[in-house]
């Protein structure tokens, strides 16, 4: 409907006619328990809005997705629902200078975690409710101006079930039966929150005298369904909760500002997490059901903190649009590892910064939708797809640039200084740029003109031409950039000179800092200098780059990258190694070798499982597809031998079991996997857990192995939400072309499923051994998608173009019929065109890959 997908001239125009006062809001969901048989599909919500305009007797519009109205009034008056709203509009006209508009309408409950989703947990019956509103989904919940800009009070109340816990934004109290809860401070409607349901709820409180003497006294609180409740280590989330909280009024100087903090883990959660104030929502796969590694541990932290710098920036102060939606994202990235490595036991936290957030941001932005930080967000379709490793990652790395530019104590006192003045307000881009040159005396207008108006990275290379006598005579960063996005920028970086010791270990015995800026720049503080085995630009990753070695530093790490001591040192060289395989510079199947050679020597946990993430997407996309088999063999073969000798019990026991069971395939492979199930096969300190099981039972699946009736035994096992997530992706696994016809209607041609159980049909259906069998879908998929994009929700278009786009359909034919379709579709949502261009752009990536590898096949490549 086109007055669902706001633009931003129209929120513009709104937002000089209007301020709001504030708003009640009265929901009742009383009707979630389903009385009656059948699923209920609507709630009643009654919203009353106070709003001034500066131009009486203009015209306006408020936001509401729902399938009826009951009854409308504005200023006293009447109005028919059917003259006035579409579906997703009310028409306001000849508006008074002080305007009171009421709408009682009938919302409906979501399946697909947009607006208030409903879930019923098969292992109880139980039902449980929550809201997600970002970027515009609030107004299918209640009437509002849907729109960051138009800040207001909101005061909440809600009538549930007997038995049910509600929660919203302030702290609440239940009184004759209805909920009520305080009026939160001036907030937009994006970030209002309610939660209700029968949860497992746990309290704890953070005290801390301020530095005028009084006490700050934050209730916490934390809640997860009931089911989860015996896995849910609230002890670690109120730990971590309470560093943040005094590591982030050490530093920012300004009293959280929302009163209590809830944190809600809910059931087919679409994101990570969300910042509503005084309740923070997460998805609950961060209660951990089994064994996890450190790495896992240390996300949710990152997860938690991020979330908690987001209550200044992003809900006390908040971008004026989705433009500048970076204003809270890059900078909650950022202060999310900037507090987990300051205040947390994780303090290589900058490690895995740089090994996994940086490896999105670089996928992000080498696609054609590549965009400046500070992005052109037309409308609320643009936004949606801008919540991307550009605006998080990228943008969190060049604020840790930024940090060593003008100095951490001047960007800190910017960030206070920010609050003071914004608070409760909004803001673009120049208000914090004016508070920064305020306080470091730099001018920003030209730093902000290469990092955060221009898209694309920047490759840097090193040039060593040495002397007669073996020693550094010149030492040169060379910078190059994309021809797509040609800008030079300027970069403070470390370059890191490392030699083999005595002992075989490879450690750094030279470092100097340059301004990398122009073409090529000369270092000269190393020159004289021993000549170095390797030499690594962004040493200490200080800026944001793509590095790239000479080929005397390539030949040391293809010996010698285990014997590199620092870890973030090595996790830089292993990013690197895998920026070149993704840009054809570097052989597939080379990677896999490497990771074969040395990952087993990896101490940081966080990148070994990346690493296997990286060999897995080597092997499935970039290796020459007749080598496939083979690396897959070498894969599962090095897998196991780790897995054999790691240390019993050991983290990265874990991590190769789990890597293993990814790349198994052969009869001898998958049978070892099934004594693992059936407890006739040990590996010594190895608990398979019901986590492990089902990764275990996924390869079985897709290789013939584990039929339906396996697969329900497992679910009568695991009857629970985890369990029946898990079933469904291993039941679209398996190798049928029956099972793929049934697993397609599912997803396209029905709406039935829930978001979660879209997104695990979907992760079943692809499997790389199977691309003959649902080789027919290629064509099915460009006929549907426009169709599935008009007719569904903005989520679920987004799970079926990304997830079913035939990416191992791996030939120029795909590449042509996607091409085709973009010509004959040139009107299509450009939303839509964006998310097929991505992927046409990581074929193409793909099938470059492939033709690098292939060029390697004459060459020995040694798996040892």
């Amino acid at each position: 409907m086109p007055g669902e997908n706001l633009s931003r001239d129209e929120a513009r125009e709104r937002a000089a006619l209007l301020s709001v006062d504030g708003y009640d809001v009265s929901l009742d969901v009383r009707s979630a328990v389903g009385e009656g048989g059948g699923e209920p599909r609507t709630f009643r919500s009654v919203t009353t809005i106070r709003f001034r305009c500066s131009e009486p007797g203009a015209s306006s519009f408020a936001d509401l997705i729902a399938p009826s109205v009951t009854a409308l009034s504005l200023n006293g008056r009447d109005l028919d629902p059917s003259e006035v709203f579409d579906g997703s509009r009310i028409v306001l006209e000849d508006l008074a200078a002080d305007n009171e508009l009421v709408v009682d309408a009938q919302c409906a409950y979501s399946r697909t975690g947009e607006g208030l989703h409903r879930f019923v947990d098969p292992e109880d019956g139980e039902v449980y409710l929550y809201t997600q509103y970002e970027p515009a989904d609030s107004r299918r919940v209640f009437a509002n101006f849907e729109q960051p800009d138009l800040k207001a009070p909101f005061r909440f109340e809600v009538r549930a079930p007997e038995g049910w816990t509600v929660w919203s934004n302030g702290a609440g109290e239940r009184t004759d039966g209805v909920w009520r809860f305080a009026e939160t401070k001036p907030i937009s409607t994006y970030i209002t929150c309610v939660v209700a349901g029968p949860y497992h709820y746990v309290t704890d409180s953070y005290e801390r005298v301020l530095p005028d003497g009084t006490r700050l006294e934050i209730p916490l609180g934390a809640m997860c369904r009931k089911g989860l409740a015996p896995h849910f280590d609230a002890e670690d989330v109120f730990l971590v909760t309470k560093q943040g909280l005094d590591f982030f009024h050490e530093h920012f100087d300004y009293p959280y500002p929302f009163g209590k903090y809830d944190q809600a883990f809910v059931p087919e959660y679409n994101l990570g997490a969300m910042e509503n104030p005084g309740l923070v929502t997460f998805r609950e796969e961060f209660i951990f059901r089994g064994r996890v590694t450190r790495a896992s541990y240390e996300g949710r932290a990152n997860v938690v903190l991020h979330e908690m710098a987001h209550m200044w920036f992003g809900d006390l102060v908040t971008m004026e649009w989705w433009d500048d939606l970076w204003l809270k994202e890059s900078f909650a990235d950022f202060m999310g590892t900037f507090a987990n490595v300051g205040a947390t036991r994780f303090e290589d936290a900058w490690i895995t910064f740089a090994n996994r957030r940086k490896a999105w941001a670089y996928r992000a932005d080498q696609l054609p939708s590549t965009h400046p930080i500070t992005a052109d967000i037309r409308d609320l379709q643009d936004a949606k797809l801008n919540f991307d490793g550009i605006t998080y990652a990228k943008g969190a790395s060049v604020l840790k640039q930024l940090v060593a530019y003008v100095g951490q104590d001047a960007f800190l006192e910017g960030a206070r200084r920010y609050f003071k003045r914004h608070a409760y307000g909004n803001t673009r881009l120049g208000d914090l740029l004016a508070v920064l040159e305020e306080t470091s005396g730099r001018d920003m207008a030209a730093w902000a003109q290469s990092w955060l108006q221009t898209a694309g990275v920047n490759s840097l290379t090193p040039q060593v031409l040495l002397d007669a006598d073996g020693r550094i005579d010149e030492l040169a960063v060379v910078q190059e950039a994309p021809e797509s996005h040609p800008r030079l920028r300027p970069h403070r970086v470390a370059v890191g000179l490392y030699r083999r010791t005595a002992d075989g270990a490879l450690e750094r015995y030279a470092r100097a800092e340059a301004d990398v800026d122009g073409p090529r720049t000369l270092v000269a503080e190393l020159a004289g200098a021993q000549a170095p085995e390797l030499v690594l630009v962004n040493d200490d990753d200080l800026t944001y780059c793509k590095i790239r070695f000479d080929e005397t530093s390539l030949a040391t790490l293809r010996e010698h990258l285990g014997a590199l001591t620092d870890p973030l040192a090595r996790a830089l060289c292993w990013s690197a190694l895998w920026n070149m395989t993704r840009d054809a510079l570097l052989p597939a199947r080379e990677f896999t070798d490497l990771v074969l050679r040395f990952a087993g020597r990896e101490s940081d946990i966080g990148v070994l499982q990346m690493l296997h993430a990286w060999a897995n997407s080597a092997l499935v996309h970039y290796v020459a597809p007749q080598w496939r088999e083979t690396g897959g063999r070498l894969l599962a073969e090095g897998a196991l031998r780790e897995l054999r000798a790691a240390e019993p019990g050991g983290e990265p026991q874990l991590a190769w079991a789990r890597f293993f069971a990814s790349v198994a395939s052969d009869e001898a492979d998958l049978e070892l996997l099934r004594g693992l199930l059936a407890g006739t096969e040990k590996i010594d300190g190895l608990d398979v857990d019901q986590e492990l099981r089902w990764a275990f039972l996924e390869p079985l699946a897709a290789h013939g192995a584990a039929d339906e009736r396996v697969l329900g035994e497992e679910l009568a096992r695991d009857d629970t939400a985890s369990g029946k997530r898990h079933q469904v992706r291993c039941l679209a696994a398996r190798p049928s072309a029956a099972v793929k016809a049934q697993a397609w209607a599912q997803v396209v041609e029905s709406d039935a499923l829930s978001n979660a159980l879209v997104e695990a049909t979907i992760a079943g259906f692809a499997q790389s051994s199977q691309r003959e069998l649902i080789a027919p879908y290629a064509e099915k998929y460009f006929a549907a998608i426009e169709r599935v994009w008009t007719q569904r929700s903005i989520q679920i278009g987004m799970d079926v173009v990304r997830g079913l786009y035939p990416s191992l359909q791996d030939s120029e034919g795909t590449l042509e019929a996607t091409d085709a379709w973009l010509a004959a579709y040139e009107d299509a949502a450009p939303a839509l065109r964006r998310l097929v261009l991505e992927a046409r752009d990581d074929l193409a990536r793909a099938l470059r890959a492939q033709a690098c590898d292939a060029a390697a096949a004459g060459r020995e490549v040694l798996s040892r």
